[in-house]
């Protein structure tokens, strides 16, 4: 027996392989039979195998936003901003249980052929419950949207559904993201230091995690990247010590953001503490047990030298991995796969029929319609012309953090299946932005040729394959390819489903047309045409001339391998068109004008180097439509026909002038894969729309506080004293609601739960789901960070035409008090306002209200 490991069971074997014990003595038993410097390797994201344990490697690192992301194939559901749209807590549990049931599907998938990739396994780093204080912010796309509450039952449910509800077993672990207060901005968070005051940190940046921590079993948390009070996040004694491990009484394991150990000591982040020892000791010290590495590798084989120095203990490494331990424990990795709850999902759930279905649900759910003059439902018959950068863009269906949808539709395909292609004109019209081009596609087979043994053209390119991603040796297959256009789902040349490779393609394009030709070139690859190196570069190319293309592709490990999802692509754009001619061609023959507008996932996201007019590093600088779309919009305007818009974007959009003058808008967010289908069945009826505003529409950035100021005031619908463009909660129907009969109690104590209950009629000729939302608004603010308005409750209903339906809400002390300047949570006193509507009080003509006094201690 080795030195510090347990008994071993009556059959002989290990401990840890008792599963008559518990998980966490299971896991100390298997850490205690590893040395110090595999322990600390096992708290790096890419643990390596400990062969004599019997312990396989594993890739902690897997994301599962909106659907299983980066891992191939997988049904893509509207994005987290979308799904928070539905304001749908069953709906969003039913999503997670089928993320996770395709996790599952696509983990034993793996494991059956031994491979063990990252985004191969069951610990997903999702869901990210910051709050979006700040319309800027690129990743607020990512999130449920700018209220505490509403983004709290949002992760409990995505939690539950994630990790299932087996008594013993874990179906997937979800890591609550990114602790605690993080929102932006996206080029300085590795530097930057945010002190929020002691109110706004439990009023407003701990709410949510507090909800999942109460009311689920989440498994694991993400410290965030920036400093709080001075002490980077992941090592922070308020936040990771006090409050994590403390007050909220969390009990899982803390996987950091990647890199952000290395900004502990970088110099160009924190530069916090001298070494990359002292790094990995303070982390860990304060309960970061696993580290998601960054382009420098991993940061906590400085461990050992760390305890050799004094400055951690190995009984503190002991804990840590212990907690990484009893997770895997959990998710039944060492245990028989018979007695495992999920092991037998087959690889066929994966976008399923069923699953492709519940995607489409929700897609037409998240659809928020903002403005309606009477268009819209459109009329059948009626030809429209469907122009717009995000009409035919596939960017609008995958956000950021997503898989490969198999049945992707967008907008105008969505359209046209509906009404026929005979009443459907078609142009992009305009760039994105600046000079971003939507409207690439893959160069077609037509212009691809390569030279015969006898000198003349042939179609195709020729194509050769090799072990080796660099393309030494000998080729293991060479054929003749139509063009490069290529997802394979297994590697072209061993049929691995993770395997590096390399491939090469030559030959002669043949232009069909003149033009100035933008090439995009896929990842791991590089393009030349004679020569010239053409990725992201713009040729002048002449019809009919003959230019040497070559093709290089290297597919191979590295720390942000995309082993499972191996693309190759060259698609162009001719910028010589004159979209805004073609745009107004196309209206000319129609009768209405949809225009597919706002942003894409390629503008706004995670830290990326975008900068143009209106964007910057991921993040935005305004919110006004992009110059070329707001110009092209106004002139389509000028026709006299009326103009619909859709608007697609993860954040708000200052659709001033759009408001003003055209007869209809909807906001789509990121719908998923059937954004097309679901646009379409909304604009000609199908169903009523009924997506609410997870966030403000704002006019303008005019008196919000700056980007990476922390405070609270006048930000978010709870303490912005402006008047928005659309309030949070907001959105439109196809058909009309009444509430009456709110009752609650009389002098309610505002320190235990307070029963309510409001009857909701659908007064109108159309069935339709409603948004039941319960707002509070107290007579006097005790102080600064009492909201002027809180949601403190919310639920969905489907009714018919005339049909009634009386709604019961259990509102929890947290909602009803506020916090003092201590961060103490305080009972109401004196009288307040409930609200009961399809949106805030003074924005829904048919909501009812009711004077609350609390009767108090």
């Amino acid at each position: 027996m080795e030195h510090g490991s347990a008994a071993p069971a009556e059959d002989g074997s290990p401990a840890y392989l008792d599963t008559s014990l518990s998980f966490e003595e299971r896991a100390a038993d298997i850490v205690s039979r590893m040395t110090l410097e595999e322990k600390a390797w096992q708290m790096y994201d890419k643990s390596p195998a400990i062969e004599r344990l019997g312990i396989p490697e594993y890739n902690w690192w897997n994301e599962a936003l909106h659907g299983v992301a980066r891992a191939g194939e997988a049904t893509v559901f509207p994005q987290a901003i979308g799904l928070a749209a539905t304001w749908d807590e069953d709906l969003m549990f039913e999503v997670a249980t089928t993320i996770s049931d395709e996790g599952r599907a696509k983990y034993h998938y793996l494991l059956a052929e031994d491979d063990h990739p990252m985004y191969g396994g069951l610990t997903f780093w999702t869901p990210n419950i910051n709050i979006f204080r700040d319309p800027r912010w690129g990743r607020g796309q990512e999130t449920y949207g700018e209220d505490p509450f509403l983004t709290g039952r949002m992760a409990i449910n995505f939690v539950s559904g994630m990790q299932g509800d087996d008594e013993k077993y874990w179906k997937t672990v979800t890591t609550v993201k990114h602790y605690a207060v993080h929102s932006g901005p996206e080029p300085s968070r590795h530097r930057d230091d945010y002190r929020p005051t002691t109110t706004d940190l439990w009023e407003t940046y701990l709410t949510a995690f507090k909800m999942a921590f109460d009311e689920t079993d989440v498994a694991s948390v993400m410290c965030a990247y920036n400093a709080v009070n001075g002490q980077p996040a992941c090592g922070s004694d308020l936040l990771m010590v006090e409050l994590l491990r403390g007050e909220l009484g969390f009990d899982g394991y803390v996987v950091s953001d990647c890199g952000a150990i290395g900004d502990f000591y970088y110099d160009y982040a924190h530069d916090y503490v001298e070494t990359r020892a002292e790094a990995a000791a303070d982390s860990v010290k304060h309960g970061t047990d696993l580290n998601c590495g960054d382009g420098q590798g991993n940061k906590m084989d400085a461990l050992p030298e760390a305890v050799e120095k004094g400055l951690i203990t190995e009984a503190e490494i002991d804990t840590a991995v212990t907690r990484l331990y009893t997770a895997r424990m959990k998710l039944g990795m060492f245990d028989d796969p018979a007695n495992v709850p999920g092991t037998d999902i087959p690889y066929s759930e994966v976008a399923s029929a069923e699953n492709l279905a519940l995607s489409a649900k929700a897609a037409r759910a998240s659809l928020v319609l903002l403005k309606n003059d009477g268009i819209l439902p459109l009329a059948e018959g009626t030809k429209v012309a469907v122009i717009g950068p995000n009409a035919d863009n596939e960017m609008t269906i995958l956000a950021n953090y997503h898989g490969v949808p198999t049945a992707p539709v967008t907008s105008l395909e969505g359209i046209t299946a509906k009404i026929g292609a005979e009443n459907v004109t078609y142009s992009p019209g305009s760039t994105i932005a600046g000079d971003v081009y939507t409207n690439y596609s893959a160069v077609p087979a037509s212009v691809f040729f390569h030279k015969g043994a006898d000198g003349e053209l042939e179609p195709g390119l020729k194509a050769a394959y090799y072990i080796d991603p660099k393309r030494s040796g000998k080729p293991v297959k060479e054929q003749i390819d139509p063009n490069i256009d290529f997802y394979w789902h297994r590697a072209p040349t061993t049929d691995g489903l993770n395997d590096e490779f390399g491939a090469s393609w030559e030959g002669v394009l043949v232009p069909e047309a003149d033009g100035a030709y933008r090439f995009e070139v896929s990842r791991w690859a590089e393009a030349t045409i004679n020569g010239e190196k053409i990725n992201d570069a713009t040729l002048d190319l002449k019809a009919g001339e003959q230019y040497a293309i070559k093709f290089e592709l290297t597919f191979e490990s590295g720390w942000t391998r995309d082993g499972l999802e191996k693309f190759a692509h060259l698609n162009w754009v001719d910028t010589s068109r004159d979209l805004e001619a073609e745009a107004m061609a196309a209206a000319d023959a129609a009768d209405v004008i949809l225009f597919f507008g706002g942003i894409d996932a390629n503008l706004e996201g995670e830290e990326m180097s975008v900068e143009i007019d209106g964007f910057l590093g991921g993040d935005r600088t305004h919110m006004k439509m992009p110059a070329p779309q707001e110009a092209l919009i106004k002139k389509l305007h000028a026709t006299g026909k009326p103009v619909v818009l859709v608007n697609f974007s993860g954040s708000a959009m200052a659709l001033n002038w759009e408001n003003e003058n055209l007869p209809a808008i909807v906001q789509a967010f990121y719908p998923g894969e059937k954004t097309g289908d679901a646009i379409a069945e909304l604009l000609w009826g199908e169903f009523s729309p009924s997506g609410r505003l997870p966030v403000t529409f704002y006019t303008s950035l005019d008196g919000i506080p700056a980007f990476d100021d922390y405070t609270m005031q006048n930000r978010t619908y709870k303490y912005y004293t402006g008047e928005p463009l659309y309030p949070f909660g907001y959105g439109l129907s196809y058909t009309s609601f009444e509430y009456s009969d709110l009752v609650l109690p009389e002098a309610p104590n505002g320190a235990e739960p307070m029963e309510v209950s409001v009857t909701v009629t659908n007064t109108g000729d159309m069935a339709g789901r409603e948004v039941v939302q319960l707002y509070l608004q107290h007579a006097e603010k005790a102080n600064v960070s009492v909201p002027n308005v809180e949601l403190v409750s919310f639920d969905v209903v489907d009714l018919a035409p005339g049909a009634s339906e009386t709604l019961s809400f259990t509102l929890t002390p947290e909602s009803l008090g506020y916090y003092s300047e201590d961060g103490a949570l305080v009972a109401p006193t004196g009288t307040a306002t409930l609200s009961a509507g399809g949106g805030q009080p003074g924005y829904f003509d048919g909501a009812v209200s009711e004077t609350v006094s609390f009767a108090g201690e």
